[in-house]
């Protein structure tokens, strides 16, 4: 099986954190969001994987290495894509059109999920989705009385259905959803300027295709600040297990709670962390209260209390109290 990673985006709903940082590489309880997502995927197949291939933007060669490694690690061959227009979703998968070629998975780099990863190849494909109170603000499916889906809505005024498509695919045939982003391109279908995935899919059923819903147990995302935190706070209850502080880290007069992930070489000193913290290699913390935070590498942090903040890489905090959403290689400091 070939995997296709659609992350080009800019990240604008998380900036400044994306100014430095290409969004699917900020990090969830110590890894990047893609390099989670990848994992998950492979993990949850039940298939060897092939290929991954990542459609980026110019993201420079540190990002493409670290991408490339991460599909090394779970066998695979990684290939790197540009999408140097942001053209849309059809387009950005057609960008990876040489893996488009037997069983192939299509996920979009600003989800992650916990879901049963069963992929019936008796239908042509599997559209995963999840249940949501107001379906208005996202692309939906219609399925009938036999569980396939039959129509597509684009953020439907009216309601048509409630099962929200995340964002992630799987089509047992690749070839046969190229083809149809092909005739996209090719007879310039465009909505909003853009040439979307739906219009494909929809082409596809209108041609026989047979796809069903995909069920998650837990869709989290990660779209801006508040959801990126909100996330990394579920990912760290998942990993529990694993939330040891390691041995290159000191903590002096602290106390860390379970549900909280200390990378390598910190240092904390009379702080509480936790739950739902996140610390990146090399961080300094001191005399701080600390709840449902993203602290990436080597931030500095003294006599402050954070809540449902996220503090850039090499950033400097002291005396602050209350929310922050502060980028790489900032300052802040401010009396309580």
């Amino acid at each position: 099986m070939n995997v296709i990673i659609p992350m080009a985006g800019m990240g604008k709903r998380l900036r400044p954190h994306t100014l430095t940082t290409p969004k699917p590489l900020l990090p969830v309880a110590g890894k990047p969001i893609v390099q989670r997502l990848v994992e998950d995927i492979v993990r949850l197949s039940h298939r060897p994987v092939e290929r991954i291939g990542y459609i980026t933007g110019r993201f420079g060669e540190e990002a493409e290495q670290h991408l490339l490694a991460v599909a090394a690690a779970l066998g695979a061959q990684g290939s790197i894509h540009y999408q140097d227009q942001p053209l849309g979703t059809a387009h950005a998968i057609l960008c990876a059109e040489e893996l488009l070629s037997g069983e192939v998975t299509v996920a979009f780099a600003d989800t992650l999920f916990r879901a049963d990863f069963e992929l019936d190849t008796s239908q042509d494909g599997v559209l995963w989705v999840q249940q949501i109170a107001d379906p208005r603000q996202f692309g939906v499916v219609v399925v009938n009385e036999e569980g396939i889906i039959t129509q597509f809505a684009e953020k439907p005024t009216e309601f048509v259905s409630d099962l929200a498509m995340i964002g992630i695919y799987y089509f047992r045939k690749g070839e046969e959803l190229r083809s149809q982003l092909n005739y996209l391109m090719d007879h310039n279908i465009m909505n909003g300027g853009e040439y979307q995935l739906p219009d494909a899919l929809r082409r596809m059923v209108e041609a026989g295709a047979r796809f069903t819903p995909g069920k998650v147990a837990d869709w989290m995302d990660c779209g801006n600040k508040d959801a990126l935190v909100d996330t990394n706070r579920k990912v760290l209850r998942y990993m529990a297990h694993e939330n040891q502080v390691p041995v290159s880290s000191t903590v002096e007069h602290s106390t860390i709670d379970p549900l909280s992930k200390v990378g390598e070489g910190c240092v904390i000193r009379n702080s509480d962390i936790g739950p739902g913290v996140s610390l990146g290699k090399g961080c300094v913390v001191e005399d701080c209260t600390l709840r449902d935070c993203i602290i990436l590498d080597h931030a500095a942090l003294q006599r402050s209390v954070l809540s449902n903040s996220m503090v850039g890489a090499y950033a400097r905090v002291a005396d602050f109290k209350g929310e922050l959403s502060l980028g790489d290689y900032s300052s802040i400091s401010r009396a309580n």
